[in-house]
């Protein structure tokens, strides 16, 4: 057995001696050559096509790592493990920004805070730390059925809110159902009231020639439908809606109030809102205090333990939809997950 390495572009081992001349010789060597130069170039080509791989596939990985650190740099650290203190504290629960279903302050996660701190053996009291201009008189309704119904419960335990920066609408109706409110000079609070709005785009239509074409059943399928006239008959039954509620808002304040409400002839169920010192003088509110000062000087437990509840993210879901948007806008030449997962082609 011959183990000698055979070069199969050799002239010698391909086509016959080294020797050979005359015209013959002359177009096998112009034959080799040409052959020879083509495989330099299928095996430059072919190097040049693993070198682009290497390289997409590189930044392929880097994209990725930047996905996961973005997303590792959203996940909050402060779960309930880490921020309830051993021994006796102040039970802080944050209700910020637009109250609705959909936001960190929807009835669902402030009520699942509500229900851990009142049941947690530590706790002395809770705060209900409220920076939110108002949202939906439903959540509001909802969380304030929930504190009222743990406190009778824990009897025990009471709930202090304190207004941050504002604290109205929706907002001062979680308030109301604090045993104590506090907020500070400056705070907007009140806004007891409540609203629809809307827009007419039936003019706007008409102007630009644009027709509509819907099929309902029922006469008031089409209420308050924008790209309708406002009829009479719509906005009588608009205005019936919102008094209603505006009742329930009412009735709640007062219960939650009673007879600390001194409105000195001013209607503090117009809808209107005042500084806190001015809410002070209404009876919308029991002091000008912060967190800290509730904490140390009425409940008297400075240690204070945040039970807010986040929502949760399916974080995953996030940086594939921003793997996916960057693949669009062209940053990235396609998806970095198929770096690794991409199926076999036949060519």
């Amino acid at each position: 057995m011959n183990d000698d390495f055979t070069d199969p572009y050799d002239s010698a081992s391909a086509y016959g001696p080294s020797s050979a001349t005359g015209k013959g010789g002359a177009s096998g060597d112009h034959a080799r050559g040409e052959r020879e130069l083509l495989a330099r170039l299928a095996f430059a080509s072919l190097e040049e096509q693993r070198a682009a791989r290497r390289w997409r596939i590189a930044f392929r990985l880097i994209f990725l790592g930047l996905f996961l650190g973005v997303g590792f740099l959203l996940i909050p650290d402060d779960f309930e493990a880490d921020t309830v203190p051993g021994g006796r504290h102040t039970a802080l629960i944050d209700i910020y920004g637009e109250i609705a279903d959909w936001s960190d302050a929807s009835a669902d996660l402030v009520n699942d805070g509500l229900r851990a701190a009142f049941e947690h053996e530590d706790t002395a009291a809770i705060i209900l730390r409220i920076n939110s201009p108002g949202g939906s008189p439903v959540q509001a309704g909802i969380i304030y059925d929930e504190i009222l119904r743990l406190r009778a419960i824990y009897p025990d335990i009471s709930v202090y809110a304190v207004i941050v920066d504002i604290g109205a609408s929706a907002a001062y109706y979680v308030a109301a159902a604090a045993d104590i409110i506090h907020a500070n000079r400056a705070s907007l609070v009140g806004s007891i009231g409540v609203k629809i709005e809307d827009f007419g785009f039936d003019e706007a239509m008409e102007e630009w020639g644009i027709e509509r074409r819907v099929f309902t059943s029922g006469d008031d399928k089409q209420f308050l439908d924008p790209f309708s006239p406002l009829e009479e008959k719509d906005a009588l039954r608009a205005q019936i809606l919102i008094e209603q509620v505006h009742r329930q808002f009412v009735e709640a304040v007062e219960q939650g109030r009673g007879e600390r409400l001194r409105p000195r002839g001013i209607d503090i169920f117009s809808g209107a809102f005042w500084t806190g010192e001015e809410a002070l003088s209404l009876g919308l509110i029991d002091g000008l205090r912060s967190v800290d000062d509730v904490a140390r000087e009425i409940i008297g437990v400075e240690e204070i333990a945040d039970f807010t509840v986040y929502p949760t993210y399916d974080y995953i879901d996030i940086l594939d939809d921003l793997a996916q948007t960057l693949t669009r806008i062209g940053i990235v030449s396609e998806d970095p997950a198929s770096a690794f997962s991409r199926p076999p082609t036949i060519r």
